[in-house]
């Protein structure tokens, strides 16, 4: 239940902050005064669509918050409240961006529309034009019937029976040039296979290459290194031997020569150690002509490999492994087409078996629905017309299998027609609060949901109108009733009476919401009885209106 809406820098709302409370809140004021702003701001909190035209010209920003009460076992998890009292807010910048906020943590707006069904519901005469939608008549039906967890079992069959069949379809459809493609993955892989190639084999090849073309160079250097390090009388070795005799005696003598000795003696056993590393390297060095015909013959072999299949070896594997799997699935595409047709079948007949079990909570609903329509419409000054939902068989779909057409006669002895036909605006204003009032949920515990009607009298008149007050006046006793409207008839029903206006200021123009006094309210009913200059009779005349309406 709405219990504050703050609305600042709103078109041409500058700053108004409104109490609202349970039962009947109706809005009023001129043409033109702003009344249906309250409903869009709303809107706003209820995840509607922002834009920058929202902004009031020269503000940096406008912002709209709103503080429900709520019955936290109906909010989803994670949403916090306190106090039973719930934050909404929206802020719409001067460039069109918004951002919103619940319980003072941000959100998205798709957040606010998911929990804008558990806070109310806003009805104005856009929502006429939306009956006449298939879809929405079909929705309207299935919250009414509580048929949600059906509809979402039959869309999660449809879209595996549908991704199924459009797999076969494809594998049917592919099938020739699958097998085309197979040949040449078949030849792929064996010219791959023939040569097996391994991961960094390429460079292993090239190095013992240029090792086996240059065994003269090699052993010439590796030679005239070991003999300077260890074969001549005056090697490195030698040399370092020579240091340390020396280094020997001097420490004989002065005790502390003995640590630079120290010293030096890991240097001749790198230098021995290097020596003996170049003598076993020159053991092995030998000129091969026939391994070197071999690599070259390799190197080749894996060269080619590469200038089909990838610039590196590992490049080539890979695209082994790609047409080994290929050729796989090309093999065993048969076996999957009979599986594929095999889970085709099961999904049908599931999907069949579901979508008929909605259909037939459907059916039930459809004839529930009508009936307490039917009932609503009484109440309304329409006790003879007759209201049949119909369900037709249609093409599978995500939402079933089932088309669904609301049906009206508004008179005895007319056919039923559909909504759209409906010649009146009167009649279809009274239908679509008579849809809504039955399709609406009652509130589950002692916290209403919010029902926001938006000029629903449009076309409504006499009798008629009075009607419609007393619709909503029974309605309000189970829900919050916000609503807008022109007539007198039914501003007499309100609870609480708010008066809506245009004002110029400055050289600008704002609008203000003001709730009505018991004097004022009366004055109210009777300026919209007479127009702009209220009569003693129009008084009057208001004051019987609300006699009559809290009988």
């Amino acid at each position: 239940m709405l219990v504050e809406l703050v609305v600042e820098n709103y078109a041409v709302v500058e700053k108004v902050r409104v109490r609202f409370y349970r039962g009947l809140n109706l809005l009023t004021g001129e043409t033109g005064s702003g009344k249906s702003i309250v409903v869009d701001a709303l809107a706003l909190l209820f995840g509607g669509r922002a834009s920058a035209e929202m902004v009031r010209t020269g503000a940096a920003r406008a912002r709209v918050s709103g503080i429900f009460e709520v019955d936290a076992g109906a909010l989803p998890e994670g949403v916090e409240i306190e106090d039973g009292e719930l934050i909404i807010e929206r802020e719409i910048l001067a460039n069109g961006k918004s951002r919103a906020f619940l319980g003072g943590r941000p959100v998205t707006a798709a957040m606010l529309k998911a929990l804008a069904d558990r806070l109310g519901d806003i009805h104005g005469q856009h929502d006429q034009q939306q009956l006449f939608s298939a879809v929405t008549q079909r929705d309207m039906l299935d919250a009414f019937a509580g048929a949600g967890d059906a509809v979402s079992q039959v869309g999660e069959l449809y879209a595996r029976w549908r991704a199924a069949s459009g797999e076969l379809e494809r594998l049917e459809r592919d099938e020739q040039e699958r097998l085309r493609q197979a040949d040449l993955w078949t030849f792929q892989r064996n010219e791959i296979e023939t040569v097996g190639p391994r991961s960094g084999e390429d460079a292993q090849l090239e190095n013992e290459r240029r090792v086996l073309r240059n065994v003269v160079r090699l052993e010439e250097a590796a030679a005239s290194a070991y003999d300077a390090l260890y074969e001549n009388a005056e090697s490195v070795t030698a040399q370092l031997r020579a240091a340390l005799r020396k280094l020997e005696e001097l420490s004989r003598i002065d005790e502390s020569g003995a640590e630079i000795g120290a010293a030096l003696a890991p240097a001749v056993i790198a230098v021995e150690e290097t020596a003996h590393a170049l003598r076993h390297y020159l053991g092995r060095l030998e000129a091969d002509p026939v391994r070197l015909e071999a690599i070259e013959a390799r190197l080749a072999a894996l060269e080619k490999l590469k200038r089909k299949y990838g610039t590196s070896i590992d490049e080539v594997i890979s695209f082994h492994e790609d047409a080994v799997r290929q050729l796989a699935a090309a093999e065993t595409s048969g076996e999957r087409q009979a599986a594929l047709r095999k889970e085709i079948g099961i999904l049908a007949q599931q999907y069949g078996q579901t979508a008929a079990q909605l259909t037939a909570l459907r059916a039930d609903a459809a004839k529930r629905l009508a009936k307490k329509t039917e009932a609503e419409l009484a109440a309304l000054s329409m006790e003879r017309t007759r209201i049949e939902i119909r369900l037709s068989a249609a093409e599978w779909s995500a939402t079933g299998a089932d088309a669904v057409e609301f049906l009206i006669s508004p008179n005895v002895g007319e056919e039923l027609k559909p909504l759209e036909r409906i010649a009146s605006g009167g009649e279809l204003s009274r239908v679509a609060l008579a849809l809504k009032t039955a399709a609406s949920p009652a509130s589950g515990s002692g916290v209403p949901r919010t029902l926001v009607f938006d000029e629903v009298d449009a076309g409504v008149g006499g009798s008629a109108a009075e009607a419609v007050g007393r619709r909503l006046k029974k309605l309000s006793a189970s829900h919050q009733i916000l609503c807008v409207t022109h007539l007198a008839q039914i501003a007499g029903f309100a609870d609480h009476h708010y008066y809506v206006e245009k004002q110029s200021e400055r050289g600008r123009t704002t609008t203000t919401v003001e709730e009505l006094a018991a004097p004022a309210r009366t004055r109210e009913i009777g300026r919209m009885l007479s127009g702009e200059s209220v009569t003693e009779e129009a008084l009057k005349h208001a004051e019987q209106l609300i006699r009559a309406a809290a009988r």
